[in-house]
């Protein structure tokens, strides 16, 4: 299969989809025992149909979503993404960047955005390699094989985020401000950490809703800003966290 185009089945809404082969067989280059679990996020059904069965004929055991909110639950279970960046409910790039905030999952950007600064936003935003659609599948899976190839050389990140007096324990989910421990529940823990993941970049509301409530549809209404109000107030100062108007918010310098 050299060109990545559907096939014509019936149109179908979708739904996510697990393809997994009948041996699961280590790919070449995975460097694991099972197959390498690849999660596709592609908004087409079709386009995302025909990449499942080819990836499948392979040996990797795939599934797929079609949504930003489904790929910020979903890519923990994950061992490499393949990511689309237009999606329905958030931007492909706002997906790259809350996933590599928390994870070092390897990521291959799949778009037909294929202009020189879509190529370098894709890259700032955290993909491992861009790939511009229409592509060979042969040339797919060299791509993939060479990313997995350079993250088995990469050390672990490191889970502890110190910014000033603040310290983020991610694997402890323990939050500490000049040695005491903060008291947080599980939400507050989770939008801090994800402002700390990247300190001095605005996140946008869509995002934190997607990632800390899995809810990229509802009204925003004030959730977010009231879990906002008493992060600042646990953590002693309104400095912590800034509000970008209409925006987002982005962690502070007390």
């Amino acid at each position: 299969m050299d060109l990545l185009e559907p096939t014509p089945e019936r149109y179908l809404p979708h739904r996510p989809t697990v393809v997994q082969p009948q041996r699961a067989a280590a790919p070449q280059g995975s460097g694991q025992e099972g197959a390498l679990r690849v999660l596709v996020v592609e908004n087409d059904p079709r386009a995302a149909d025909a990449l499942l069965k080819g990836l499948a004929r392979q040996g990797f055991t795939a599934r797929s979503v079609d949504t930003g909110a489904e790929a910020l639950r979903a890519h923990h279970d994950a061992d490499l993404l393949l990511l689309d960046l237009d999606l329905p409910d958030l931007d492909g790039l706002e997906v790259c960047r809350g996933i590599r905030a928390v994870s070092d999952t390897p990521i291959i950007t799949v778009t037909a955005r294929g202009s020189e600064l879509d190529r370098v936003l894709g890259l700032q935003a955290g993909s491992d390699d861009y790939l511009v659609k229409p592509y060979g599948f042969r040339e797919l899976l060299a791509r993939m094989e060479a990313v997995m190839r350079r993250v088995r050389t990469q050390p672990t990140a490191a889970r502890l985020i110190s910014h000033g007096s603040l310290r983020i324990d991610a694997g402890a989910r323990v939050a500490t401000l000049d040695g005491d421990p903060v008291d947080l529940t599980r939400k507050e823990f989770d939008l801090l950490h994800l402002l700390a993941s990247q300190p001095g970049t605005v996140i946008p509301r869509r995002q934190i809703m997607a990632q800390v409530w899995d809810d990229a549809w509802s009204p925003q209404g004030r959730t977010v800003d009231t879990h906002v109000s008493t992060l600042r107030s646990k953590l002693g100062s309104s400095e912590w966290i800034t509000t970008v108007r209409g925006v987002g918010f982005r962690l502070g310098h007390p």
